[in-house]
């Protein structure tokens, strides 16, 4: 008997896009159904759920030790959808030992901004000694396997000039800085793009076309 799947299985931008996500902040369950995405941006799941075109109802849920459910999550199971993760690379209890995914290049631009709006920031601070803006992208993960992968894509994709590696409290963090960023934005962000979180496009917004 064929097994019933809840999401369409097939590569788009937003079917890279919502794998982008759960790279980042989705998890498999160990029970080889079932699939959870949190996020504290409600927006987030919402789109999320658009890409996938699920209907499952969002819920509300705690991290840590705290009482209080100020994240959002959608959980659905779809055995097929689960086995089709698994075929590219994700797994169960992944943080530490998620690595190369299988995805096609022409959708990396797409998983790529799902990635840094499931657990990476676009930001503006200013120089501690000059106080001149600088803006930086960033992807934290807790998988160098995973984020050097990352970089070998963005590497060979977008062509940057440089970025770097950091590691703080058992987190690695890639970083671009200013024009190398820019040249990311760009290419996430290209013309007509349909998924992302507003608040990243926001201050993405005013350094496309650059």
């Amino acid at each position: 008997m064929k097994r019933l799947s809840k999401v369409k299985i097939q590569w788009s931008s937003n079917f890279a896009y919502a794998v982008g996500l759960i790279a980042t902040d989705g998890n498999l369950s160990k029970d080889g159904r079932h699939l959870n995405f949190t996020s504290k941006d409600k927006e987030l799941i919402v789109t999320f759920k658009k890409c996938l075109d699920i209907k499952n109802k969002i819920g509300r849920k705690t991290r840590e030790k705290s009482k209080i459910k100020k994240y959002f999550q959608v959980q659905f199971g779809d055995r097929n959808f689960y086995d089709f993760l698994l075929s590219i690379g994700l797994k169960p209890a992944k943080s530490k030992i998620l690595g190369k995914l299988k995805l096609p290049k022409k959708y990396f631009a797409d998983f790529l901004r799902g990635c840094i709006d499931g657990d990476g920031n676009i930001d503006i601070h200013s120089h501690p000694e000059s106080r001149h803006p600088q803006l930086r992208i960033r992807l934290n993960s807790a998988s160098i396997d995973f984020i050097n992968w990352v970089k070998g894509e963005i590497t060979e994709l977008v062509k940057p000039a440089g970025g770097w590696i950091d590691h703080y409290s058992g987190v690695y963090i890639l970083n671009y800085g200013k024009s190398d960023t820019i040249k990311l934005l760009n290419f996430m962000y290209y013309h007509k793009v349909k998924s992302y979180l507003g608040r990243k496009y926001k201050t993405a917004k005013k350094f496309l076309g650059e």
